[in-house]
């Protein structure tokens, strides 16, 4: 048994190496990703280096294809769509990679999956993608700073939330596997949203979401609320959970920011379910889920209205919107590039389901970069944001420094 899966996981690793690698090599944007529940592993290429270049707004008009969505739109780090213009995917346990319909094949002959995690290495140690993102990691009392800045310009009513995030850098190891580290998480993480995506204009990342931004399927919309963080403790982590008066009131903000975007849009016929309790990567969030029958409704355009009204969220940036992210304009002492913007899979199979860039890192030379935030309300203390934000970073950190 023991050699059947050595067998089986070598195998899904030479797919995944061989999807980036004939991307690299044929200068292709590429992404892969695993849906939160499932074992199928889906992977997109287009070689169009410009990528496609249509409006944006319109999901139900995209082509089927990836996108990648920045925090903040700026020249330098614009929203990328990758068509689909190949596609390829396989279930985790089969015994062999599955070709599905409109396949095209990886090109994995006589070749070992080693040669090809070392060229993926050494192509991340080349990569000239620039970055915006400071050169060193944020320092605790700097983060702390902006922390404390955040809490005072809540009691003074400025605002009611706001969401500062860090940035941390690693070393990238010299064994660094970038399919091992994907499967790993895809097994450790079953219920967040595994990616992987790279174009010249975003450079390499990797991350594993708990955060659904929208959903559509036939008639159904779909979104969430989730705010409140704490480690998973014990055998039975849901059922040790105890959350603070902070944490509660952190997420019911990003529930009403969800409730109030419906009422500016006049839509009263939803289901809200939750809070309730969910592990995501090692941690405890609070999470409410919201429903709506487009057709019932009459709204078929929901999900592009609601993509427009929901990001940034508060979860991401804060309440009120527009005060929040001027206070991250301020007090952020880097670009959070495509961190907390929003991703996934447009139109793939009937379905449309963008999460947010969360729990991600970015591959970048010889550093890779880490990213995490931490939700501000007047009950915050200083301290155990840091501390929150350094467990988020660990969601990815300790696979990629770990092989």
């Amino acid at each position: 048994m023991e050699a059947t899966n050595t067998q089986l996981k070598a195998s899904k690793e030479l797919v995944i190496s061989s999807f980036f690698v004939n991307a690299f090599r044929s200068n292709a944007s590429i992404a892969v990703w695993r849906k939160p529940g499932s074992s199928k592993v889906e992977s997109i290429t287009d070689k169009d280096p410009d990528g496609y270049d249509g409006p944006l707004k319109d999901l139900d008009l995209l082509p089927p294809g990836f996108m990648i969505h920045p925090f903040n739109n700026s020249q330098q780090h614009p929203p990328l769509y990758i068509k689909a213009s190949s596609y390829y995917s396989f279930h985790l346990n089969n015994e062999a990679p599955e070709e599905s319909e409109n396949t095209e094949l990886p090109e994995v002959a006589d070749v070992k999956e080693e040669e090809l995690a070392a060229e993926i290495r050494e192509f991340i140690l080349k990569s000239q993608v620039k970055s915006t993102a400071i050169t060193s990691t944020t320092t605790k009392s700097s983060f702390i700073a902006t922390v404390t800045k955040a809490i005072e310009a809540i009691n003074s009513g400025d605002l009611y939330k706001v969401v500062p995030a860090k940035i941390k850098h690693i070393e990238l190891p010299e064994d660094f596997d970038l399919a091992s580290v994907f499967l790993k998480l895809c097994e450790i993480y079953p219920k967040a949203f595994i990616n992987c995506f790279y174009s010249e204009k975003t450079g390499l990342w990797i991350g594993a979401s708990p955060e659904t931004l929208i959903k559509t399927k036939g008639d159904e919309f779909y979104t969430m609320a989730l705010a409140g963080t704490q480690k998973a403790k014990g055998e039975d982590p849901l059922k040790n959970a105890a959350w603070t008066q902070k944490e509660i009131e952190e997420q019911a903000l990003v529930s009403r920011y969800i409730v109030d975007c419906f009422k500016k849009i006049r839509l009263r016929e939803y289901s809200e379910i939750g809070p309730k309790t969910t592990v995501a990567g090692g941690l405890l969030h609070l999470k409410s889920e919201f429903l709506v029958d487009m057709k019932n409704t009459n709204f078929p355009q929901l999900g592009s209205v609601m993509l427009a009204l929901l990001h940034p969220t508060s979860a991401v940036c804060g309440m009120p919107k527009e005060k929040a992210m001027e206070f991250l304009q301020r007090h952020e002492a880097f670009d959070r590039e495509y961190f907390s913007g929003f991703i996934g899979p447009v139109n793939m199979n009937e379905e449309t389901v963008l999460f947010v860039n969360l729990r991600c890192a970015k591959l970048n030379n010889k550093k890779t970069l880490l990213f995490a935030g931490a939700g501000i309300t007047e009950d915050s203390v200083p301290e155990k944001e840091w501390e929150e934000t350094e467990m988020k970073c660990n969601i990815i950190g300790q696979f990629i420094q770990t092989q």
